[in-house]
């Protein structure tokens, strides 16, 4: 398979999920129809507009290529139609969640080599391409969005971003290059699910 095909496929895979995620959640809090497809539009594309504003690539990608908006769309009436199905999941949300951390963390990643730029800014802007939408969604549904307060959610992202540098720069097979980061970033983000890991948190100090 041609790897800018498969570089597109992942990011039209992500998409799909987090679109489902936050159509998932836009369902929880009964929005309307237009809400859930914007919730879910925002979830999914989100980061990655971001990361386009950043790395210069304009007009970002999910504004300007049909097919995300498409696919968000799909992804949402399919979630609003399925719900009750979907609500039988472990952790609905935040399984499909880490399925799209992994694929934007990866694509975002490679995007940002892509345009020149080093394997700093492309491990940040891989990490922001998969954490991005989720907290532009959290935001809109006024709640604590949970890459700020629990679980090992970023720091997955950032793993898998790296891991993805490091692969191109060794000039790994495109597969493993691929998916070998994907499936850690995954796996890191669903054990942190149901092991309940967590980075350091701190009480509120006691008034005297």
């Amino acid at each position: 398979m041609n790897e800018q095909l498969l570089f597109n496929l992942v990011d039209l895979a992500g998409t799909f999920a987090f679109a489902i995620s936050g159509a998932t959640a836009a369902r929880r809090c009964h929005l309307d129809l237009f809400g859930i497809l914007a919730i879910a539009f925002i979830t999914a594309c989100g980061g990655g507009i971001a990361r386009d504003l950043c790395i210069g690539a304009i007009p970002p990608a999910g504004l300007s290529d049909w097919r995300y908006l498409f696919t968000a769309i799909v992804a949402a009436l399919l979630t609003i139609v399925a719900y009750p199905w979907v609500e039988r999941l472990t952790y609905p949300v935040r399984l499909f969640d880490a399925m799209g951390l992994g694929l934007f963390a990866v694509y975002g990643a490679h995007k940002a080599l892509r345009f020149g730029h080093n394997a700093e800014v492309a491990i940040l802007l891989g990490m922001i391409t998969a954490i991005g939408g989720g907290m532009a969604r959290d935001v809109l549904l006024a709640r604590v969005s949970v890459v700020l307060q629990k679980e090992i959610y970023a720091l997955a992202a950032f793993a898998g971003a790296a891991l993805a540098v490091i692969g191109e720069h060794y000039r790994w097979p495109a597969v493993w290059a691929t998916w070998l980061p994907i499936l850690f970033c995954f796996g890191l983000r669903f054990l942190a699910l149901r092991c309940h890991w967590n980075l350091p948190r701190f009480g509120r100090e006691r008034q005297s």
